[in-house]
């Protein structure tokens, strides 16, 4: 995988079964922590524009947990974790576990970098089991929610800052 024209690059290690996405936004690490922070702020950019997405728990906090439904026509997908670590504007440390693959679960780690200047780098780190469960992931479509997903971030943040 490979870096797209939105500056999403998708790396898949070829030794240890892990996926890293890495992204930078125009926007300071407080700004797109809080919009994953924010339930109400979350549900607008998270996952593909194709889907709508309900938040059913978001105990965002260090040992709280969180679920959420991804919904299109009449398929659901949902997705549940565990924060095992919370540093604003710094750091997130979590479990993610698509339903469909209950014994999938991923570590995730999603570091915020200020890179100046009103700038922020997330490198999101994704763990699995196997390189047949971090295959099955990235053939989920996962590609196409996490570009669209950070394409939809992008807009939430330019609203948010007056652009």
């Amino acid at each position: 995988m490979n870096t797209s024209t939105d500056g999403t690059e998708i790396m898949v290690d070829p030794d240890v079964p892990l996926v890293r996405i890495t992204r930078e936004f125009e926007a300071p690490p407080e700004k797109v922590f809080r919009a994953h922070a924010d339930p109400d702020l979350f549900v607008q950019w998270n996952g593909p524009r194709s889907t709508t997405m309900r938040i059913d728990r978001h105990d965002f906090r260090t040992s709280g947990s969180y679920r959420y439904v991804h919904a299109r026509d009449d398929f659901e997908a949902g997705f549940n974790g565990c924060f095992h670590e919370i540093r604003p504007a710094e750091l997130i440390v979590q479990t993610f576990t698509y339903e469909g693959m209950p014994d999938g679960v991923a570590l995730e780690k999603l570091v915020f970098e200020d890179l100046g200047n009103g700038r922020t780098r997330l490198t999101s780190t994704s763990l699995v089991d196997s390189f047949a469960d971090r295959d099955a992931f990235v053939a989920s479509g996962m590609e196409v929610g996490v570009r669209e997903g950070y394409q939809r971030l992008d807009e939430l943040l330019a609203v948010d800052s007056g652009r």
